[in-house]
């Protein structure tokens, strides 16, 4: 969850004649299922990997707001501090799990939508309160589940030769020594 202080509306004060900034509203915001399919219902297109106007991507951080009662206008006043931050959660890992990519693998083709992603959850068995966790951490759950459930691939002479090799530089770089 990203926590941000949208900066309140500035007034000015008569008496003192001061402009005075009222109190900062505080946003709780979660890049979740929940958020992306709230998305998708509205567009009714998929979210991830197109391009998006300024007001798709206000829509989809309206979508992530999990503070309650919040004024409609404190969108329109998020800081460009603001929308970094959002960026930058946005793309955040939030796992320490990490895979090894084989060069040349296959890419998917699939164009993935919520319902997709709701598809993987039940095929591994993953619990629908997996929805608000970040997106990006249940992706990495959903490639896990993948992962553990295929069958291992055997590896070509080639690729044992070349992995061989890689181990024993990191070996000799390790130790000091010439092989």
């Amino acid at each position: 969850m990203l926590k941000i202080a949208v900066p309140g509306p500035e007034m000015f004060d008569e008496e003192s004649q001061e402009f005075i900034t009222v109190d900062d509203v505080v946003l709780e915001l979660e890049h979740s299922l929940v958020s992306l399919s709230k998305w998708e219902s509205f567009y009714e297109k998929p979210f991830l990997g197109k391009d998006k106007s300024s007001e798709e991507i206000l829509r989809y951080i309206k979508f992530m707001v999990v503070t309650p009662d919040i004024p409609d206008d404190v969108l329109t006043k998020l800081s460009e501090k603001n929308l970094g931050d959002i960026q930058e959660y946005l793309d955040a890992k939030m796992t320490a799990t990490w895979f090894h990519e084989s060069p040349g693998a296959p890419q998917s083709r699939d164009i993935i939508t919520a319902e997709l992603i709701y598809y993987w959850m039940i095929v591994f068995q993953i619990p629908f309160e997996c929805e608000n966790w970040h997106l990006n951490r249940l992706f990495t759950l959903i490639r896990v589940c993948n992962v553990k459930q295929a069958k291992p691939k055997k590896m070509s002479r080639s690729e044992i030769a070349a992995r061989n090799r890689e181990l024993n530089a990191q070996r000799r770089a390790q130790l000091g020594t010439k092989g």
